[in-house]
């Protein structure tokens, strides 16, 4: 089973997408909890989103598909915690990694839906960068999203029709 986790900051077409392109995928844990909870986070809130977001991709991972989506990982779960707190607790760099991340660039408009929070251009570039960070700091494979949101998609497709042709 290969394991593909959409990354980056708020607003990028993560979720849309996901959504939109019919393969087996887990769903952002913490929009639900933020959703149920509010978005006064604190560090416990984030540890338990990551929880979440664990139990939800190893739930997802027994279908066996050949190729699962996540939405998010707890990579991120460590990109909102160095962005609201100033410290990533090492858990969230431990919990398993995906064989391949798709770091999506803040290079389209921010939406505010109610759950996010970094919609100045200021704030939305250092959280990009943070999440970038994540990535670099874990040492995990990355390959970067840009563009319209068809670039994106297109974009999208080509990498998961490669990582099929791949294990094929």
């Amino acid at each position: 089973m290969i394991r593909l986790c959409f990354h980056g900051a708020e607003s990028t077409g993560k979720s849309v997408l996901a959504g939109q392109l019919g393969l087996p995928w887990v769903p952002e844990y913490g929009r639900t909890y933020c959703e149920e909870h509010g978005t006064d986070l604190t560090m416990a809130d984030l540890l338990a989103i990551a929880e979440g977001q664990d139990a939800a991709n190893r739930a997802a991972a027994a279908s066996r598909a050949p190729l699962l989506l996540f939405d998010t990982d707890q990579l991120m779960t460590a990109a909102w915690a160095e962005m609201l707190f100033g410290q990533v607790p090492e858990v969230l760099l431990a919990y398993p990694k995906a064989d391949l991340y798709l770091l999506f660039d803040p290079d389209v408009p921010w939406v505010d839906d109610g759950t996010r929070f970094f919609g100045t251009p200021e704030t939305r570039a250092r959280f990009a960068a943070l999440a970038e960070d994540m990535l670099l700091r874990a040492q995990v494979p990355f390959r970067r999203i840009s563009g319209s949101w068809n670039d994106r998609e297109a974009q999208v497709r080509a990498v998961i029709a490669e990582l099929l042709e791949q294990a094929v």
